[in-house]
């Protein structure tokens, strides 16, 4: 109890917090730009409680981990070499993940531009597959996006319950904002293409990161900015 007093009268455990939260949000837009594009493509009775399940699976997931630091923070150890590069696990996982995401986003445009005729099935039949199919993908996504949330957490301060709490909030605030961003993104097409070109990059950043190969998240964050700005530009010119 005193341990927890004292965090709450200390303005750097505020400063923390306040820092933490802001970061765990600006990470977790990767994963919630992938939840809206998936969960889109079910049926709209689906949609919501997908969002919710992956949401959901995203602040176990890393509630989790934060009990499991010491193995996290074990996870940045080399356990193998590949061209002369030493991988831990947690490379390993971030490669994974963006080649995953790399195949999903490439998939997902392919299939936007020249759309294969799908096969006769009941609609009940097409559902219930699509909605397993959705909720697996968002949960390997929530896996790498959580082990790297968590890492980035351990680096910006050491005291758990900050952790926990910033965790808290910013998964909050990905559940508040995931069915707005959903709809618009299901409103306005044309950002569909865009918010895939948006994975597109964060599955070769998450891939050269895994490498070794640092990259500023603010570069990664501006030139999305820019895009939806552009977009943004377009959208209102043509409505005008």
């Amino acid at each position: 109890m005193d341990y927890v007093l004292s965090l709450l009268s200390d303005p750097n455990a505020w400063a923390a917090f306040a820092a933490l939260t802001a970061m765990e949000i600006v990470l977790g837009i990767d994963n919630l730009v992938f939840i809206s594009i998936l969960s889109n493509k079910l049926p709209e009775e689906k949609r919501a409680l997908a969002r919710r399940v992956g949401i959901s699976a995203a602040l176990i997931l890393r509630l989790f981990l934060l009990g499991t630091i010491a193995f996290i923070i074990g996870l940045t150890e080399p356990v193998i070499t590949v061209m002369e590069h030493s991988l831990s696990w947690r490379d390993i996982i971030l490669i994974a993940g963006g080649v995953f995401l790399l195949w999903k986003a490439t998939k997902e445009i392919h299939h936007i531009i020249d759309p294969d005729p799908e096969p006769e099935q009941s609609g009940a039949a097409v559902a219930a597959i699509s909605f397993s199919a959705v909720v697996v993908q968002i949960l390997l996504l929530d896996i790498v996006f959580s082990i790297d949330s968590i890492i980035t957490a351990v680096g910006m301060t050491p005291h758990l319950p900050i952790m926990i709490v910033a965790v808290v909030a910013a998964v909050t605030v990905m559940l508040l904002a995931a069915t707005p961003l959903a709809n618009f993104i299901e409103r306005n097409p044309t950002i569909v293409m865009l918010a895939l070109a948006f994975l597109l990059m964060i599955g070769g950043t998450l891939i050269v990161e895994g490498f070794g190969v640092h990259v500023p998240k603010g570069y990664i964050y501006a030139a999305m900015a820019f895009s939806a700005g552009v977009e943004a530009l377009n959208m209102f010119a043509k409505n005008a």
